[in-house]
């Protein structure tokens, strides 16, 4: 059912948020994940998702606010992360045009089974009618579906580790990943030339990606944590 199917995952728990993103991922989903309604915002004015887990109780704007203006414009199915017991959440997160909802706490498998559910009541004619879905990146624009980078009509060529590393970054955008996450991602040992082997990897990538690969706008490090894509 997974496929290429990509889910957004929006939640102030970086350590649900961070167990989430590994378990849909093994699970063959491709997963990006938003610390906060802002955070989502952002990304959902760049790419698009097939589904996206929400939750409810968030610093700033909450989850059934969030779904509710979000219906004005996207017809994207949306499943609610509740608290165990708050039913008011419940019916006023369908009301605001929640799909689902799920009570916390609760087990991966459920979520699993519950966005299977979910995307299996979708139109097939719908899914098939969204198209090609692209990240602009400056001059470039990359084709999510296709893992394809393009400048102008122009492919740029990557070798098959920027490939895969284009479409890790493309499922964290403005999420920042380590170097050792990275490795683990890339199906390699972790140790520490491993880790170097990735840093060779990443300025090769932005050779070809930034108009000044020593001082990167689109392909950015942040200090401490890693790396992070910062799509326009």
């Amino acid at each position: 059912m997974s496929g290429e199917i990509h889910l957004l995952i929006v939640d102030d728990d970086e350590r649900i948020r961070g167990l989430l993103q590994k378990f849909l991922i093994r699970h063959g989903f491709c997963v990006t994940a938003a610390r906060d309604a802002a955070h989502a915002r952002r990304l959902l004015a760049g790419l698009e998702f097939d589904l996206i887990v929400l939750d409810v109780m968030m610093p700033g704007e909450d989850g059934i606010s969030l779904t509710r203006d979000l219906r004005k414009t996207l017809s994207t199915p949306i499943m609610l992360l509740t608290a165990k017991g708050e039913t008011e959440d419940r019916i006023a997160g369908l009301e605001a045009g929640a799909d689902d909802y799920l009570p916390k706490p609760f087990e991966p498998k459920e979520l699993l089974l519950r966005i299977n559910a979910v995307l299996r009541r979708m139109p097939q004619m719908e899914q098939a009618e969204a198209g090609p879905k692209y990240l602009h990146l400056g001059r470039f624009r990359y084709d999510v579906e296709r893992g394809e980078l393009w400048e102008g009509d122009q492919i740029v060529r990557l070798t098959g580790t920027e490939a895969q590393l284009m479409k890790i970054f493309v499922t964290s955008a403005g999420e920042p990943v380590t170097r050792s996450e990275l490795v683990e991602r890339l199906g390699r040992d972790g140790d520490q030339a491993q880790e170097r082997a990735v840093d060779v990897q990443i300025t090769r990538l932005r050779r070809k990606l930034e108009d000044d690969p020593r001082q990167p706008r689109y392909l950015q490090t942040v200090r401490g944590a890693g790396y992070m894509l910062t799509p326009e």
